[in-house]
């Protein structure tokens, strides 16, 4: 499996003692699916509304709260405001759109979180929609 680093370097897995990097991706690609998450992100970005970032600024701030109980807080988020989407859209779009953008509105409104929203976005995105990013990736490269 191939796996992008913050970096935007690519990591390398040990495959018979050699560093493979997996499939071969297609950078056009993923450009043209970026492209288009940013699009719908643009229209997304007026209904999320300030408070909904707050209060997950205030999760965050809260060093205490545990890494579930941070992206279990993610994921309400994200079903709260998808519920919001148009019916002609794809649902696991929509929540992918919606989790990378309160990732950027809370890194604006407080950079000093990045790493750990950061973190809890791969987590969430992780556990939620890993497949249909797989299942994106494949359809594109059809």
């Amino acid at each position: 499996e191939l796996e992008l680093q913050t970096d935007g370097n690519r990591s390398g897995h040990l495959q018979n003692g050699e560093l493979g990097y997996g499939p071969e991706v297609d950078e056009e690609v993923v450009r043209i699916i970026a492209a288009q998450l940013a699009e719908i992100g643009d229209q997304f970005d007026k209904e999320i509304k300030a408070r909904v970032v707050n209060d997950l600024v205030q999760h965050f701030l809260n060093e205490n709260l545990p890494r579930e109980e941070i992206t279990r807080r993610m994921s309400e988020a994200v079903e709260g405001l998808a519920r919001a989407i148009p019916a002609d859209m794809e649902r696991e779009k929509a929540m992918l759109v919606l989790a990378m953008l309160l990732t950027k509105k809370i890194a604006n409104t407080m950079p000093s979180l990045l790493q750990r929203v950061f973190s809890t976005t791969v987590n969430y995105i992780s556990q939620h929609l890993h497949n249909y990013i797989i299942r994106m990736v494949s359809a594109a490269l059809r």
